[in-house]
């Protein structure tokens, strides 16, 4: 049994180790129930949920949740609208998110898929310094989609 300071009382039976932790006004808790005689702990057991709860807190905030952030295009999209999604990609990859490309074929746009592929691959080539295509973009439907990963 462990007392309130750290110190260590031994071997104690369970009926004594109650008596002793209801002096100090504590919670007797079981720390090491494998151990041989089992570990216990005098202390206040609602601060000590408190504070567990407060470690799993600092631990979540430290991991970094990265987003799927969606553009979409069109094989015949504008040389302004390309670079102004071009430049959205490159912000979401600095921030370390994952981008989704869409490019999206309506009616006779169909049999022209290699100018989604053509887009596809200037695209990657403009941001190879920001990330790279997790695995060549495939086709969907109507859609031609590819994900960018952000360099590490």
């Amino acid at each position: 049994m462990i007392g309130p300071e750290k110190q260590a009382f031994g071997i104690v039976p369970i009926n004594e180790a109650l008596h002793k932790s209801r002096e100090f006004d504590l919670d007797l808790v079981e720390i090491v129930p494998d151990a041989k005689p089992p570990v216990c702990k005098m202390i206040d057991y609602s601060k000590f949920l408190y504070d567990q709860k407060k470690k799993r807190k600092q631990q979540h905030k430290k991991q970094k949740a990265t987003q799927l952030k969606e553009i979409k295009f069109r094989p015949n999209t504008d040389a302004h609208d390309y670079n102004f999604k071009v430049k959205h990609i490159m912000e979401f990859l600095e921030k370390g998110n994952k981008v989704k490309v869409t490019i999206r074929f309506r009616g006779r746009e169909m049999a022209h898929q290699d100018l989604g592929i053509e887009l596809t691959t200037r695209i990657a080539e403009e941001l190879k310094e920001y990330g790279k295509f997790d695995s060549p973009p495939k086709m969907e439907g109507r859609f031609l989609i590819g994900y960018i990963a952000p360099k590490n």
